[in-house]
């Protein structure tokens, strides 16, 4: 799929086995790679907040991504917001925003990112827009 990142790097979709056994989790892995960070993005539905924390501990129990610098994620469950930005401030109010404009309600994503060791400043945000942005047009197009 000939999809370039907006730094430069190659997108690579993985749509194979997911860590949910029900196969409802779509992901995206390695996104984008800057200064030696790494980015994937994963959701999938939830009906609610039990639904929600599920997902979030299915995602978690695969050993990659529970060693990630931060998995944050936003929702729009009932017609209410929730967002968690695990660390990476204010990575989940874009999430939130994108999610949002695009009317996307009960369905998580979850951008997770691995720290290279170099402090990414603002690019950090386009980086979680460029895995947003990407999730959204892969689950549009299934």
């Amino acid at each position: 799929m000939g999809l370039r990142g907006a730094t430069g790097h190659g997108w690579r979709i993985d749509l194979g086995r997911s860590p949910v056994d029900d196969g409802t989790m779509l992901q995206i892995m390695d996104i984008v790679r800057d200064r030696g960070s790494r980015y994937a993005v994963s959701g999938g539905p939830v009906a609610d907040r039990v639904a929600l924390a599920a997902f979030l501990a299915d995602l978690k129990r695969v050993k990659k991504f529970a060693r990630a610098s931060h998995n944050s994620w936003a929702v729009v469950i009932g017609g209410e917001p929730a967002k968690d930005d695990d660390g990476e401030p204010g990575a989940a109010a874009v999430i939130l925003k994108m999610i949002q404009r695009d009317g996307l309600a009960g369905h998580v994503i979850v951008v997770t990112r691995w720290y290279g060791g170099v402090n990414l400043g603002g690019d950090r945000f386009a980086h979680v827009v460029t895995a947003t942005r990407a999730y959204l047009q892969a689950l549009h197009a299934g």
